[in-house]
């Protein structure tokens, strides 16, 4: 459960064995008061997903996102080359400071070009700090043993000149988190940040545990974390009460209405061990309440529903449970079979396990199998009972089976809430009295598993999807980046998971690399604007993909983790002008990257040097389109064309073919269609070229601005409001039409198009025929494929002006 509030997003732990050494890593840095660290390598990439996250957006209007929203703003004018630490803390005043750790380097903190911006050099007692002003808010910095520290508090950063004592606990829990999440944090509960996790207002956190650690995954539907927890003083913190116990596996989602407000479990495999434990910690000698109704017991379960509770036991002994409640065989009710009898110590349960059950009013019970059903009001058994024979238990939802995958089968403690009880954990956590409007997260949980001096921690607030109806589309991605989309987003393929990710580039140039789940795993800068669709190649031949790309006058080659691979970018001083081709003729891997500059084309291998084999120098004219090549037979044909002359050579750039034609062409694209080259003529016509240059034209009397796409054996045309599919013609609205584009998936033919002035995808099979629940909004072509592990094909597209959409057919 990502966090019943949004601190809660913030989670690790430290702890306090303290030594003195030279402070050369990040966490040597960390403020001594500090309560939350975050830890990212990917400051823009945290910022998309807080931006992009439909819970986050939820609770934006709270304090605590403001004031992380605006330290991520800040750190927007910071370029760091590795991990970045912010710290938040709260000074004698109960302001919140934040301070900032990074590696520096030269190009961290650029000034020159920054507006509002005035700054200030502090000398004192051997030290210089510098005072800076951006935008009105001031904030202090300064550079030690090449670690670049800022913070909003010159108190912080005067204190840490002198602190070179380096906690030892905290180092190692630092190192254990891992850098390919969204952001890894960094809690100590003993802070006022966060309250607690739970329903019950018994179970501070400031008792609960000393530290906790967690790596955190912020997609837009849901937000999973996953790491540890620990107490060092094992008398004094709540988890540790399950010290020397074995998890069992939780079971009281299996009798938990589907209508109720949650639930909490904790397990043990041996009563006696945990009640000596919690005995302990509430430190009593002993527990008062002398009894043996719990020793068969291997789990503990509260069921919240409104203010009423109900507490139910996990008996792996029925008979021997239920001769522990011989004196308690007063029937009083009967509900749908099922006996309900009165009980008389109240305050039983509230004795035994404070603080994790502060209920203190159990006056009736029922047996459903192997549970035994506490509460003092009848409505709430009768409510467990129908659920539980009606089969509408938790246990049952399809949102709860979804949360279950990120959890463990066995767990220590587990809590689940629906959305009225995650509202009021968040208000208790954030003090704030908001509506979050949550319905849609039917279910978050949290779960802490025990081990030997610690404890996992594993939680999700997911957002439940509705279940799609055959033929539906159903948007499942809508991605907001900071400016304007400059390209039409496509599909680019991990070679790690074999699925598919999303590339796109904005108006500040700004290549981004998104995760099927909404992440941008990277942003990089880069010059000028890609041209045409983006080529994935195998430079080592060993599995691993690379972006390959050309702009005006760059060619880049760019691995999976945003990095140039050399000798790329090349540079080139006379423009480009067609997109980047790349030819590996075998399938061997030997690539050839084709570069088109006005009427000539240079070939170059991916080593960067000029393929001298390749012999052909200059077109009659500008090159008109992107080169391709196309293999017939045992024969490979590398074809281009100028307005005046179309071109079929052979590898060395030779002419292979000479088109018997003295037609004028169209500027679209060249195909092999039936085993001939096709393309247009500049008077709307069909043109094909066999392999002995004989040359066909079939009038069609097409406009200008017509289009045309084929594959081996389906062409596509579209002209004006017209679009032909095969040898079928539809008529269209009239509109801003994009280029058709044709998907070959599973054997099925699919032809795309876009209305970009009406803002709507149409998606046809090979007969012409419209898909259901076509059109959808979009405002670009598309791109069509199975990106992840289902069956279900996605398409993606542009939205806003900067937005991507991602859709699913169910």
């Amino acid at each position: 459960m990502r966090a019943f509030c949004y601190p809660l997003l913030l989670i690790l732990f430290f702890s306090c064995s303290n030594t003195k050494k030279s402070r050369s890593e990040l966490f040597a840095f960390i403020p001594e008061n500090t309560s939350i660290v975050l830890k990212t390598s990917n400051i823009e990439g945290l910022k998309s997903s807080v931006n992009n996250s439909d819970f986050l957006q939820k609770i934006s209007e709270t304090n605590s996102y403001k004031n992380l929203e605006n330290t991520l703003n800040y750190l927007s004018y910071l370029k760091p080359t590795s991990d970045i630490l912010i710290c938040f803390s709260k000074d004698l005043k109960d302001s919140l400071q934040y301070s900032i750790i990074t590696k520096h380097h030269q190009q961290l903190f650029k000034t020159d070009s920054l507006t509002n911006y005035v700054e200030e050099a502090l000398s004192y007692k051997n030290k210089t700090i510098t005072k800076s002003s951006l935008n009105n808010n001031i904030f202090y910095s300064t550079i030690i043993d090449s670690i670049f520290f800022a913070s909003s508090s010159k108190s912080i950063v005067d204190a840490t000149f002198s602190n070179s004592i380096v906690d030892t606990e905290l180092e190692k829990i630092y190192n254990i988190t891992s850098d390919d999440k969204t952001v890894s944090a960094i809690l100590k509960p003993n802070s006022t940040f966060l309250k607690s996790f739970f329903i019950e207002d018994s179970i501070s956190l400031k008792t609960f545990t000393n530290y906790i650690t967690a790596d955190i995954s912020i997609s837009q539907n849901d937000l999973i974390f996953n790491g540890i927890t620990k107490a060092t003083d094992s008398s004094k913190s709540l988890i540790n009460i399950f010290k020397s116990t074995i998890p069992q596996e939780n079971q009281t989602h299996t009798i938990t209405p589907s209508n109720s407000d949650g639930f909490m479990s904790f397990t043990f495999n041996d009563y006696k061990t945990f009640e000596t434990n919690l005995a302990k910690f509430n430190n009593k000698d002993s527990i008062t309440n002398k009894t043996t109704l719990f020793n068969d017991i291997i789990e503990v379960g509260v069921i919240y529903q409104g203010k009423n509770h109900a507490i139910a036991l996990n008996s792996i002994d029925v008979i021997a449970t239920k001769d522990a409640l011989l004196s308690e065989q007063n029937k009083i009710d009967s509900y749908r079979g099922v006996d309900i009898f009165s009980f008389s110590h109240p305050l039983l349960f509230s004795e035994t396990f404070a603080p994790l059950i502060a209920f203190n009013n159990v006056k009736k019970y029922c047996i459903l199998d192997n549970f035994f059903v506490f509460s003092s009001n009848t409505d709430i058994l009768q409510n467990i009972i129908a659920n539980y024979q009606n089969k509408t238990t938790l246990n049952e939802k399809t949102y709860f089976q979804d949360i279950k995958k990120h959890l463990s089968d066995a767990s220590s403690l587990m809590h689940v809430v629906n959305p009225a009880s995650l509202n009021i954990i968040l208000n208790k956590n954030l003090e704030e009295d908001l509506n979050y409007k949550l319905n849609n997260y039917n279910t978050s949980a949290i779960q802490f598993i025990y081990e030997t001096n610690f404890a996992h921690v594993n939680g999700i607030i997911k957002k439940s999807k509705s279940r799609a109806s055959l033929n539906s589309i159903s948007e499942e991605l809508n991605i907001k980046l900071n400016t304007d989309i400059l390209t039409n987003p496509q599909f680019v393929k991990n070679h790690i998971t074999k699925q598919k990710e999303i590339v796109v580039q904005d108006i500040n140039n700004n290549l981004h690399l998104i995760s099927n789940k909404g992440k941008i795993l990277w942003k990089k800068q880069i010059q000028g604007a890609v041209l045409g669709p983006i080529e994935q190649i195998d430079i080592y031949k060993n599995g691993r993909l690379q972006l390959a790309f050309a702009t005006s006058n760059m060619v880049y080659v760019i691995d999976r983790n945003g990095n140039n691979v050399a000798p790329f970018p090349m540079k080139f001083n006379k423009g480009i002008t067609q997109p980047l081709s790349v030819f590996d003729y075998d399938k061997n891997k030997n690539y050839r990257l084709l570069i088109t500059q006005g009427k000539n084309v240079l070939m170059y291998n991916v080593k960067g040097q000029t393929v001298n084999g390749f012999t052909f120098k200059s077109a009659n004219k500008t090159i008109i389109c992107q080169p391709k090549h196309f293999r017939i037979g045992s024969k490979d044909y590398i074809s281009f064309k100028t307005q005046s002359k179309l071109y079929i050579l052979d590898r060395t750039g030779k002419t292979r073919i000479t088109p018997k034609t003295s037609s004028s062409f169209s500027n679209q694209p060249i195909y092999l269609y039936n085993n001939k080259f096709a393309t247009t003529t500049s008077d709307g016509n069909l043109i094909t070229i066999d392999t002995r240059g004989n040359a066909s034209i079939k009038s069609l009397n097409l406009s200008e601005k017509h289009h045309l796409e084929t594959t081996s054996k389906t062409l596509v045309m579209l002209d004006e409001n017209k679009l032909s599919i095969k040898s079928k013609t539809i008529e269209l609205d009239y509109g801003d039409y994009s280029t058709p584009r044709i998907f070959y998936i599973n054997d099925k033919i699919y032809v795309a198009i876009t209305d970009k002035q009406a803002h709507k995808i149409y998606l046809y099979d090979s007969q012409a025929k419209l898909l259901p629940n076509f059109p959808v909004y979009g405002n670009s072509s598309i791109t069509l494929d199975n990106i992840d592990k289902d069956k279900n094909l996605e398409f993606v597209s542009k939205g806003e002006n900067s937005s991507i959409i991602l859709y699913q057919i169910n």
